[in-house]
């Protein structure tokens, strides 16, 4: 009796594994981003910081510190790699730091309807190569990273970019972005093949913008690959197949979608509400260089770690927060609510803020002009399982009962790989977090360089 009680509670157990491990694993990740600070971390929204502080504080002068002095960027630095010293969201305020960001600023200098042509182009040409003649299967992140690929080298070198330089950098970005998901280790041979081809493409002359002079050939290789073949391509990637996530989960928005491509305002509630529920950034970290006084109560001394948790936020002060509604957005101002989906002005909002919106809906346009799309996948923030989707020509639309058997489909393996995926993560990402300080990148590169001030840039 008692093998047979301990048979069923072993069952019950394994059964249950796909609603709470996966949940348990991001909890677990975003309480790890917070606790390897030490006691000089502070989580906002917290106990000291309240949701009508976090903009305030996230805007404060003295909230500016973005490597030196946190524990947490060893890690990000590790993951990173190679060049996160040159990358332009961690390094210090200064002089290198000003013409980085200008040289980010030059590169991403285009019109709305220039990148949204480029943005549909690259699109066009990637969706061209799948060979969907039927229902088919594919994760929407791998389908996308090579369209923003295509996108940013041909933004940054002015010519379109060849298959194999293609490889390379959807190589380089898949790489790091599985190992920022503690879904597989760092390949670094795979990472150092895409500097070495950049650095060529530097000396040849061949990037169609002026670099930063500060930087040495091999350090604007590196500038090249963590903001824009590293960083760009992973948010733009993720974001996109977030976006397409939702428009197949919610069929009255694809429907509405596809009968009036041409609204724009309603897919930017859409994309708004997108990003809201699925921020592209779990946890964001600032070192203070001087005290923030928050209000009579607390003041936050130099030398914290602020820790800037978005998905908290998003989901702070919203009726029915749980709920995807672009329709909120119409009686919602965005710059009054809980929503920084870009970060804030004052603290280094994302450079391409102003672009990403014109050409993820260029991109989604694309998409839904040939396919019709449904998943049953779980979606969440961090994406691990790459977005599941189902794609159909629109001239062979799946019927009823086919359509039902595949989302079948979809849900049960997506809820065995879960189970499986969050144990690999459990075991690979305490595997990076304990290699990435013994590694000590971001410390060991700052002790080397004696700080010459507050938030200083060496």
């Amino acid at each position: 009796m008692l093998t047979l009680g301990f048979a069923v509670a072993a069952l019950a157990l394994l059964l249950s594994l796909p609603f709470w491990l996966p949940p348990a694993v991001v909890a677990l990740r975003v309480h790890i981003f917070a606790m390897v600070n030490g006691d000089d971390a502070i989580t906002i929204p917290g106990r000291l910081v309240g949701v009508e502080q976090f903009k305030r504080v996230y805007a404060d002068p003295a909230a500016d510190g973005r490597s030196r002095g946190a524990a947490l960027s060893d890690l990000f630095w590790y993951w990173l790699a190679p060049g996160p010293e040159v990358h332009q969201e961690h390094l210090e305020q200064g002089q290198r730091y000003a013409e980085v960001s200008a040289a980010t600023r030059r590169i991403l200098h285009t019109s709305h309807a220039t990148a949204a042509g480029l943005a549909a182009r690259c699109t066009a040409t990637v969706l061209a190569e799948l060979d969907v003649r039927g229902a088919r299967l594919v994760r929407l992140r791998d389908v996308l990273m090579p369209v923003w690929a295509l996108f940013y080298y041909e933004l940054v070198f002015g010519q379109r970019c060849p298959p194999a330089a293609r490889r390379l950098v959807v190589d380089n970005a898949d790489d790091v972005v599985t190992a920022l998901k503690c879904c597989g280790l760092r390949h670094m041979r795979r990472r150092h093949r895409l500097t070495s081809f950049l650095e060529e493409r530097v000396r040849a002359g061949a990037v169609a913008h002026e670099l930063p002079r500060r930087l040495s050939t091999l350090e604007q290789a590196l500038y090249l690959q963590g903001t824009f073949f590293n960083t760009a391509i992973v948010q733009m990637s993720e974001a996109t197949a977030h976006l397409l996530m939702v428009i197949a989960q919610h069929e009255p928005v694809r429907a509405r979608l596809v009968a009036d491509p041409s609204d724009d305002r309603y897919l930017d509630r859409v994309i708004d509400e997108t990003l809201r529920l699925y921020p592209l950034f779990g946890v964001a970290h600032r070192i203070t260089s001087a005290e923030i006084v928050v209000d009579d109560r607390v003041t936050i001394p130099p030398g914290s770690v602020l820790c800037f948790n978005y998905p908290r936020y998003h989901r702070t002060g919203f009726e029915d927060a749980a709920r995807f509604d672009p329709d909120r957005w119409r009686r919602l101002p965005v710059r009054t609510a809980n929503h920084i989906p870009f970060g804030v002005p004052a603290n280094r909002p994302c450079p391409a803020w102003h672009l990403a919106p014109a050409t993820m809906r260029a991109v989604v346009r694309e998409v839904l002009g040939r396919f019709d799309l449904s998943t049953s996948a779980a979606h969440t923030r961090s994406l691990p399982n790459r977005g599941p989707c189902l794609l159909w020509p629109l001239a062979a639309p799946a019927g009823r009962r086919q359509r039902a058997v595949l989302l079948g489909f979809v849900r049960l393996r997506d809820r065995v790989e879960d189970v499986w995926r969050s144990l690999v993560q459990l075991v690979l990402g305490t595997y990076m977090v304990l290699d990435a300080r013994r590694l000590r990148l971001c410390t060991r590169y700052f002790e080397s360089r004696p700080a010459t001030g507050p938030g200083s840039s060496p």
